[in-house]
């Protein structure tokens, strides 16, 4: 392990950087010592004072298969022996070609057949948001309205922020919406009248599971009503698998669950194996189609990044798609979705918890309390558990150990029942936790 000077660090932290989604002035308060990550292996991370924390959050939902994979690690070395990037705007590069004939393989033949590359989530919705409006614009078509469902989240960037994510953290502002009409169920989606529906372009939903609103699971044959009727009223409908793709959920995609399959598919966070920013927008050959001409006279697709089919990314997303092939990731998954399940059953019942709800390899924990969730996430990081302290999530990388989802529950556990100032209910679920430190709850 290197020497850190995690007081410099620190200290330079807080003098220069700005970090998202965080109050500033309570991270550079003098008291508060920020945790600098320096090193990870599997599913586990290292901070510069030697400490170990399970990545609870797989480092923001991206990390699949564990950091530091030496397969992932040999594909971006061997590419960057090449070229690290080149422009996708007039060339193209053969690695960003192979991944887009390998993603559209996972697909029925003539569904989903067309790749747009782009950095991230965001610019994924974004692109699929621009697509299906310039769609409808160039058949002539008067559908520009967008249906979002309620508490739904799909990136940052304005368009984006439009389907829900301004709303949701309060930071709405005039001039950055377009036309988004917000359902709450099917049931609401339904009773839009005939002009109102005959002027959506495209219904927007995260398959399964909404991930930002708390990991809020839909009701069964959700996607398969938002499919039936797009198809009934004319309209698109988009699937954002940032969060669910690549396994989350114990199916490669979540839209294979219903078999609901989308007009257009938004792909991002672990495309890479959470190695590097990328991510695709998915889009039929019918839609393809439309965009027939050029840019001049508005037939061609006027939007794009300069790092679009980044090589290095490329690589890692092919290296990440080849482990899930040959190393049996969805299948070597199912047993451990079975253990997630059998070891969240400790926490319901426990003082404060409210609701506790699982889709895969995906957990969200309800408390009474939402000051409460979050002294759970931080307190969670002295028994060797890192989650994001907003609400409390497990979601680690798919590649951890029993062990490791066994004591990554009872960091939760210990954290719950000490922000319930009830410590002694801890020794009753998990005997003999209170006695571990944190870097024995961390090792594997």
């Amino acid at each position: 392990m290197s020497n850190w000077n995690t007081k410099d660090l620190i200290t330079t932290d807080k003098q220069f950087v700005w970090h998202p989604f965080t109050n500033m002035p309570e991270w550079c308060a003098p008291e508060h010592e920020p945790i600098v990550i320096v090193e990870g292996h599997g599913a586990i991370l290292r901070d510069s004072r030697g400490r170990e924390y399970i990545d609870g959050n797989s480092s923001i939902w991206t990390n699949i298969h564990g950091h530091n994979h030496p397969r992932i690690n040999l594909a971006i070395r061997e590419q960057l022996e090449r070229i690290a990037h080149s422009s996708f705007l007039g060339t193209t590069n053969p690695t960003a070609i192979e991944l887009a004939r390998e993603i559209v393989e996972y697909f029925p033949p003539k569904t989903l057949s067309r790749v747009f590359y782009s950095d991230d989530g965001s610019t994924g919705i974004e692109a699929a948001l621009r697509i299906a409006a310039q769609f409808f614009h160039m058949r002539g078509e008067k559908r520009a309205v967008f249906v979002a469902c309620r508490s739904g989240y799909h990136g940052d960037t304005a368009g984006a922020a439009a389907l829900g994510a301004a709303k949701m953290f309060s930071v709405d502002q005039e001039g950055w919406r377009f036309p988004v009409r917000t359902v709450v169920s099917i049931e609401e989606l339904e009773k839009l009248s005939r002009g109102q529906s005959d002027e959506v372009a495209a219904v927007v939903i995260e398959p399964m599971i909404q991930g930002a609103a708390g990991m809020r699971i839909w009701p069964p044959g959700t996607s398969t009503a938002v499919r039936d009727w797009c198809n009934r009223k004319g309209a698109l409908m988009i699937a954002d698998e940032v969060m669910t793709g690549f396994g989350r959920t114990g199916k490669m995609f979540a839209s294979e669950h219903e078999n609901a399959l989308p007009d257009i598919m938004v792909l991002g966070k672990g495309l890479s194996g959470g190695y590097l920013p990328l991510a695709i927008t998915l889009t039929t050959e019918e839609i393809f189609s439309e965009f027939d001409g050029s840019v001049a006279d508005g037939r061609a697709l006027a939007y794009g990044h300069s790092y679009t089919g980044n090589a290095l990314g490329c690589a890692a997303a092919r290296a990440s798609l080849a482990i899930f092939r040959e190393e049996n990731v969805l299948e070597n998954l199912q047993p451990k979705i079975k253990k997630l399940d059998s070891e969240l059953r400790q926490l319901r019942g426990l003082p404060g918890v409210t609701e506790v709800r699982q889709c895969g390899f995906i957990a969200g924990i309800d408390m009474d309390d939402a000051e409460a969730a979050n002294e759970v996430c931080r307190r969670a990081r002295d028994y060797g558990l890192l989650t994001r302290n907003i609400r409390i999530v497990l979601m680690p990388p798919l590649c951890i150990t029993d062990g490791q989802l066994e004591r990554a529950v009872s960091a939760l556990t210990e954290a719950i029942c000490h922000a319930a100032r009830q410590p002694e209910g801890c020794a009753s679920v998990r005997p003999g936790l209170a006695a571990a430190s944190p870097s024995e709850v961390a090792k594997s």
